[in-house]
């Protein structure tokens, strides 16, 4: 009975190729996000008109502390400092 078919060419390539099964692809694993830490700031990259960047920095140091004040008040979130300026925040005031 196995004379009635013809044999099939054995390539030993294509024999072994053909017991290996394609590898499914990798899915990179989701980021992790790391809990934030309560009142840390984060550094990030901001483009602002010239003009509003110069009216901060007229005021001399803490232009950034008054940007993200501004920023928090245009967002609703309310004062994180509990409305004490730069002068009042001092060892004095630890009670």
């Amino acid at each position: 009975m196995s004379q009635d078919r013809p044999r099939r060419p054995v390539n030993l390539r294509d024999k072994a190729e053909a017991l290996f099964k394609p590898a499914p692809p990798k899915v990179p694993a989701p980021a992790v996000k790391r809990p934030a830490i309560p009142g840390a700031r984060e550094m990030v990259s901001l483009r602002i008109d010239s003009e509003v960047l110069e009216h901060f920095q007229s005021g001399g140091p803490g232009w950034q502390d008054r940007i993200n004040e501004a920023l928090r008040q245009a967002a609703g979130l309310g004062s994180d400092d509990e409305g004490l300026t730069p002068d009042e925040l001092n060892s004095s005031n630890d009670g």
